[in-house]
């Protein structure tokens, strides 16, 4: 299947090269380009993409304000694209602060080519893009400075079984679902099963709030 992506970003070199690149891969088909926040949600609301390559720092309307507004819709819009910030900074503030929104996950503005298309390969297959070490120390950065939350996202792990909690712990942790499956004993499939059912429980979108929720609830300590 081919998935459908729109780049949202302030300069137009950035947009024209991600353009090209991706729009040569058979599988990839770039429906559009924003130079601001405000345009990209209006432009997604029209294409209907499955990914948004989002900027964080862009004029008139940030691409965290963005993320927001695409992945929580008014009444009556039913399309929620997956979200990949973009961002020059491997330590962002506004870039944890969408992954809490929703965002699937965020990728370099210099990572390598391959990269940014393999990016785009995962979050549209559903995953989360969490596995650079980057990613991870970025989440625990920023948990490290919060204090654990000791009321409803410690409450909500009650209503999680032990199994589903050592899964939860081992997503949190940067572990695929194959490592997973490794450190349990327990096929693939097994562990797919037990994902969704956490994100089910705890109400999120995909791995990426998962492992926010697993930091904040202080399930996970940072450094571990």
């Amino acid at each position: 299947m081919t998935t459908r992506v729109i780049i949202v970003d302030d300069q137009a070199m950035v947009r024209a090269g991600f353009a090209a690149l991706l729009a040569a891969q058979s599988d990839i088909d770039v429906v559009g380009e924003a130079p601001d926040g405000a345009q990209g949600v209006e432009l997604s609301r029209r294409t209907h993409p499955d990914v948004v390559l989002m900027d964080v720092r862009m004029p008139e309307m940030d691409g965290l304000e963005a993320a927001r507004r695409l992945l929580t819709p008014p009444p009556g819009v039913t399309h929620r694209p997956r979200v990949l910030m973009l961002t020059t900074f491997d330590v962002d503030d506004y870039v944890y602060e969408a992954l809490r929104a929703g965002a699937s996950g965020f990728l370099l503005k210099d990572a390598p080519p391959a990269d940014l298309i393999a990016a785009v390969r995962v979050v549209a297959s559903g995953d989360a893009l969490l596995a650079p070490s980057v990613t991870r120390r970025l989440i625990a950065d920023f948990a490290r400075q919060r204090p654990v939350a000791r009321g409803k996202p410690a409450l909500r792990l009650k209503g999680l079984t032990e199994r589903e909690t050592e899964v939860l712990t081992l997503v949190a942790r940067g572990r695929s679902n194959g490592e997973i499956a490794t450190t349990l004993v327990l096929a693939e499939q097994t562990v797919k099963t037990h994902v969704s059912r956490v994100l089910t429980k705890l109400d999120l979108r995909d791995r990426a709030q998962a492992v926010v929720f697993a930091y904040e609830s202080g399930l996970v300590a940072p450094g571990e």
